[in-house]
């Protein structure tokens, strides 16, 4: 998938400019189920290593999400309190973890899961992302 991801890394329209704005104010963690190997490599295709103090893998906590470990793991080597972090998440097993360690919580639904566009829900989705 490493491979894969270095020939067409399938970002969100803006991400990489959204995380270094966010890494000129805020320290900031990831906090992936995604194996260490594979999170290096997309942070590092995207140019985004240097944006994150810190990075924690789930292979790295006692509990792999829907568990909190590895957000107060990325809170820890941060070191704040989770209660202070904001989690983007994509998916529910991610918005659990972040929710259980206690941190404010904002969604972003994976392309994969996200309902059909409709033009009901056309305009609900276009402020989303």
């Amino acid at each position: 998938m490493a491979a894969a991801y270095r020939e067409n890394l399938p970002l969100l329209p803006g991400a990489v400019d959204s995380v270094r704005d966010l890494a000129a104010r805020w320290p900031l963690a990831v906090a992936s189920s995604s194996p260490r190997s594979l999170i290096e490599a997309v942070l590092t295709s995207a140019g985004l290593r240097s944006a994150f103090a810190a990075v924690v893998s789930s292979e790295e906590v006692a509990r792999g999400k829907p568990a909190p470990d590895v957000y107060l793991t990325a809170a820890e080597r941060l070191g704040v309190q989770a209660a202070a972090c904001v989690a983007i998440e994509d998916s529910s097993n991610g918005l659990r973890a972040a929710a259980a360690a206690g941190c404010r919580v904002i969604a972003i639904p994976a392309r994969s899961t996200r309902p059909p566009r409709t033009r009901s829900r056309r305009r609900a989705w276009s402020c989303a992302t």
